[in-house]
């Protein structure tokens, strides 16, 4: 019973993570193809760098968990550099939010879309180290209210 529910973690963690780090790669992606060459400045770059930067921790996070879930708890040197991140995250949003303010473009929807990738950031760091906001759609309504503790603030919780 243990090993099978193990197993549909590991098979969940592999999801979330090779998922995270696909959407990492899609954002950088239309970002170099077809943001980047019709903006001037450097806004795009100010806003995406901490949303990438949060993915490929999360996406490298639920890889690495597929080690340990339901085995034993995080190991104390990853928790440590997870507990690193969550503080340099910070300072990287609020970096970056300077710099989308400083470069802000003129014309409104791009002003707009580099003001949304910049709060999508804060959305998937808050979802990482703060309060769970991905579910289902179905229960989305239902339990993003609740505001649960993330599973990677529990594995850092209970690392050794």
């Amino acid at each position: 019973m243990v090993d099978q529910r193990r197993q549909s973690l590991r098979r969940k963690y592999l999801n979330l993570g090779l998922g995270e780090l696909a959407a990492a790669a899609v954002f950088a992606a239309v970002a170099v193809g077809f943001v980047m060459p019709r903006l001037e400045g450097s806004q795009d770059c100010a806003a995406l760098a901490p949303l990438l930067v949060i993915l490929v921790q999360a996406g490298a996070y639920w890889l690495l968990a597929r080690g340990w879930v339901e085995l034993e708890p995080m190991p104390a040197r990853l928790a440590a550099l997870y507990r690193v991140f969550r503080v340099l995250d910070v300072l990287l949003l609020a970096i970056a939010l300077l710099g989308v303010v400083i470069w802000l473009p003129d014309h409104s929807g791009a002003a707009v879309g580099v003001v949304a990738v910049w709060v999508f950031g804060v959305v998937e760091y808050v979802n990482y180290f703060v309060a769970r906001l991905a579910y289902p759609l179905r229960r989305w309504p239902f339990e993003v209210g609740k505001w649960r503790r993330p599973q990677l603030v529990r594995d850092l919780n209970s690392a050794r």
